[in-house]
């Protein structure tokens, strides 16, 4: 008896082309009803001249983006970090081998490269000394000895997810460095991890501010009650945005964040382009001496450097006043941009590059004699060894980085961080996402990171012949020039002579400070 009978293959057929016919009937009434939007319509120029195919165009355009990552573009084509970049930092985060073979794929001939001078007879192993800390705020109540010369940028709770916070405190507590919670304000995930904190004072002083947006001391004490919080660093600006104020939209302003930042649940927050009270120098050193005499602890500045005759005067203002008054520590960032969204326009054309204002600002403190009286942190796209040892030769006391640590996290260059979309839960509060980011497993991913940073920048160190990184300098770096040919940092960026009435003051801080 056979299993079909044909009455049941001839149904099932005319089924399937009944089927058939709906869908096709389907999606012609789907293609008619885009074709009457379209032409009718007067937004889009594409869409009414070329109706339903205009449509393909931002198709092809968003799926472009995916392509080129995966696909098109070479090793080290892409921006703002390209995929060797990414690799190393995954690599590292692993804790795998960064070893390659048949050599280099990076063009070391491109004008601005930097390249490290060898020593004929380079430090052998036993002879390496490990880090040092370095004390920053020697006339603070309590001065922080920082361990790390590789710590964690400023990155807000509220623009990083819970668990992107809990791995970041946790991870940084692993690797000994220290963790800057960026403008949004202290949140218990900071603290979770037991971490060192720096604590940001950004322009709307979230967390910090009573209820008119000016800056609380009661808040600011709860806040350095807290041990882990060793240093406070006032935003002046930041690469990404430098004179623009942050928008925090009305959806993201939860119980918790309003609790935490101190504004209104439910209201959009607009942070002012820059402080309201600091018209000047002066009045930066008076805010900066005021929460250092509150909290008891080490106070500086952040700031992405564009005009940078105010930086003279903030010398000349510290010597009248005592180098007491000084900035424990100026933070000075790239002004290519960072992780926090902003406007393409000063993202991609406001504030020099940290090439430049690294070596100018370390020379300014230096000519004034105050080179050992206020440390240096460099800050924008040091991912990788050659950056954080390039940074240090140049004039940095520490080097912070936000982005790196990120792809330490997992972050996959989707370019989602201002759509709540973030595909690895890093920069979103939707809670599926979330779920992907185990807080644990990254924890030690973002320590193995810093601690393969610190070891391969003293790999370095050790090839150019010093014992330590922070004993690079500029002579242990060359430059490509436009001509092929190299030329020493200190040949491009020549240390200036102390101005001769501070040359004292110089000696003074020299053998107080060390």
């Amino acid at each position: 008896m056979a299993l079909f009978s044909e009455d049941f293959f001839a149904s099932s057929l005319q089924l399937i082309s009944t089927l058939f016919v709906v869908l096709i009937g389907f999606a012609v009434l789907i293609l008619l009803v885009l074709f009457i939007l379209d032409i009718s319509q007067t937004k889009d120029a594409v869409r009414k001249n070329y109706p339903v195919l205009g449509r393909f165009r931002y198709l092809f355009s968003t799926l472009g983006e995916f392509f080129r990552q995966y696909f098109f573009a070479m090793d080290r084509e892409e921006l703002p970090f390209n995929r060797a970049e990414r690799e190393w930092v995954g690599r590292a985060a692993k804790n795998e081998s960064n070893t390659v073979a048949f050599g280099s794929t990076k063009n070391l001939t491109p004008t601005g490269t930097a390249i490290f001078v060898n020593c004929p007879f380079p430090t052998l192993d036993e002879d390496a000394v490990d880090m040092q800390p370095v004390k920053i705020g020697p006339y603070c109540r309590k001065p922080y000895k920082a361990a790390s010369f590789f710590n964690i940028s400023g990155m807000s709770y509220g623009a990083l997810s819970t668990p992107a916070v809990k791995a970041l405190s946790a991870g940084a507590k692993k690797a000994g460095c220290w963790m800057n919670t960026g403008e949004g304000g202290l949140s218990p995930y900071h603290l979770e991890g037991g971490c060192d904190l720096v604590m940001q004072i950004g322009t709307a002083k979230y967390g910090v501010r009573d209820e008119n947006g000016n800056l609380c001391d009661k808040k600011l004490k709860e806040v350095a009650s807290h041990e882990q919080v060793r240093m406070f660093e006032l935003k002046m600006s930041q690469g990404a945005k430098p004179g623009k104020g942050g928008i925090l939209p009305a959806i993201k302003v939860t119980a918790e964040i309003s609790k935490i930042r101190g504004i209104p649940k439910g209201q959009a927050s607009i942070s002012p382009n820059r402080h309201p009270e600091i018209n000047n120098v002066g009045e930066m050193l008076d805010m900066i001496s005021h929460i250092r005499e509150v909290t008891g602890k080490p106070t500086g500045f952040k700031a992405v450097i564009g005009a940078f005759g105010w930086l003279e005067e903030l010398c000349e203002e510290i010597h009248t006043r005592g180098f007491e008054y000084a900035p424990d520590f100026i933070t000075i960032d790239s002004g290519d941009g960072g992780t926090g969204a902003a406007p393409m326009a000063l993202m991609d054309n406001v504030g020099l590059v940290i090439r430049e204002s690294l070596p100018l600002v370390s020379d300014i403190l230096h000519k004034y004699g105050l080179r050992k009286r206020i440390r240096i942190i460099a800050s924008g796209k040091l991912v990788t060894p050659s950056e954080v040892a390039w940074a240090l030769a140049t004039g940095a006391d520490f080097v912070t980085s936000a982005r790196g640590f990120m792809f330490s996290l997992g972050c996959i260059q989707a370019l989602k961080c201002n759509k709540n979309t973030c595909p690895t839960g890093i920069t979103t509060h939707n809670k599926r996402l979330q779920k992907g980011l185990n807080p644990e497993d990254k924890a030690v991913k973002v320590a193995n990171y810093c601690l393969n940073m610190v070891h391969e920048v003293q790999v370095i160190s050790h090839s150019c012949g010093v014992s330590r990184a922070r004993q690079m300098s500029r002579k242990h770096v060359r430059i490509v020039q436009s001509n092929g040919r190299t030329m020493p940092i200190s040949d491009l960026y020549p240390r200036p002579t102390i101005l001769p009435q501070y040359l004292e003051i110089s000696k003074t801080l020299e053998a107080e400070i060390g």
